[in-house]
């Protein structure tokens, strides 16, 4: 029974994390709690995935407001004198540049043509 129930929470879990949109990644509630569960799973180790799990989650979201703010620099450059926050102008940069988050350069290749829009059916 208690197998069971370690697997619907772990599921809730899961199902919960897929479902919401954040801006930034997880950091030390959401990863520690998946630790815990994977510590436990693990021979009982749940306070000692917890913390592994945590110090991922501050690691995570420190090297990503650590790229937001640099992104953010370079849309200063590019702009100066704009308004917002440094996660404003980072969305702002990747917007421009055709960039996705976790990537600070574009994902084609310079000199390669772009890909064609998609059209719609006409109906």
């Amino acid at each position: 029974m208690k197998k069971y129930l370690m697997l619907a929470a772990a599921a809730g879990l899961l199902a919960t994390s897929i479902t919401t949109a954040e801006a930034e990644p997880g950091g030390c509630l959401k990863y520690g709690a998946a630790g815990a569960v994977g510590g436990h799973v693990a021979n009982h180790h749940g306070v000692l995935g917890a913390v592994g799990g945590c110090a991922t989650g501050m690691y995570v979201r420190h090297r990503y407001r650590k790229e937001a703010r640099a992104k953010a620099a370079l849309y200063d450059k590019e702009h100066p004198g704009a308004k917002g926050t440094y996660i404003e102008k980072a969305t702002a940069y990747d917007v421009e540049h055709s960039t996705s988050p976790g990537q600070m350069n574009s994902t084609t290749q310079p000199g390669a043509a772009a890909p064609a829009p998609a059209t719609q059916p006409q109906q």
